[in-house]
């Protein structure tokens, strides 16, 4: 994560850190996960399984939580029934895998607020955690603002607002992803396959050549008539940064 691109730490009204819980059965995962929201100021406690994810949820008072669908002893989508159930309404944000649509569309309906599908990022997991907590009214972060700035190119992620300069750039779903994955690794080279992988959810073998057709769409939208920002680094990948 560039840590150049992140936003300031959200926190409670009271300025105490926000609580998030992370349940999934992959230990590594959930140590990734916890590592990641450790380092942009969360309180975080994780869970293995969905009954200690039901006690954890009554112990620890979360904010907000990270909840894996598939898991042996009670499935996501029954934790948050219970959890609805309940009188409890903390935002949800669902992991599925990249080819479970019925499970994506089967979680929101279900009461779920969000969801990333796997493989997925940390910083967009970390991104969409801001989100739902600004969307629900959680979190403050005084005068901070969820925006990505490359020289003057500026880029919301809550609202999807892209301008350079004062012109505002309408961008597909795809390439505003490109985008913020490019602006929050700025000034760091990224290949064709982390970029299949962090956008597209692709494996390694997924079509480079997509990769090269959105970058060209991001250019003439971002780039064109302007000092260029989106650079190619010839047999390596992309990188964008202000100009010299």
């Amino acid at each position: 994560m560039n840590a150049a691109a992140s936003p300031s730490a959200l926190t409670r009204p009271d300025g105490t850190p926000l609580r998030v819980l992370v349940v999934d059965d992959e230990q590594m995962l959930t140590d990734l996960l916890s590592m990641a929201l450790r380092m942009e100021g969360w309180d975080v406690r994780t869970a293995s399984s969905g009954l200690q994810a039901l006690q954890a949820a009554r112990d620890f008072a979360p904010d907000a939580m990270v909840l894996d669908i598939m898991m042996p002893d009670l499935d996501g989508m029954s934790v948050l029934q219970r959890l609805r159930h309940s009188g409890n309404d903390v935002p949800v944000l669902f992991l599925t895998a990249k080819d479970a649509v019925a499970d994506r569309v089967a979680g929101l309906t279900a009461g779920g607020d969000d969801y990333v599908t796997k493989p997925f990022s940390l910083e967009e997991v970390v991104a969409r955690l801001r989100g739902l907590m600004r969307r629900a009214g959680t979190a403050t972060a005084g005068d901070a603002e969820p925006i990505l700035r490359v020289a003057d190119l500026s880029l919301n992620e809550d609202s999807h607002e892209v301008f350079r300069g004062d012109d505002e750039i309408e961008l597909t779903a795809t390439e505003f992803e490109l985008l913020r994955y490019l602006m929050r690794n700025q000034r760091r080279v990224v290949s064709k396959a982390q970029i299949l992988d962090r956008v597209w959810h692709y494996d390694f073998g997924g079509r480079s050549s997509v990769v090269e057709l959105y970058i060209s769409y991001l250019r003439k939208k971002v780039d064109q008539g302007r000092e260029p920002l989106i650079h190619t680094v010839r047999g390596v990948g992309y990188m964008i940064k202000a100009p010299q």
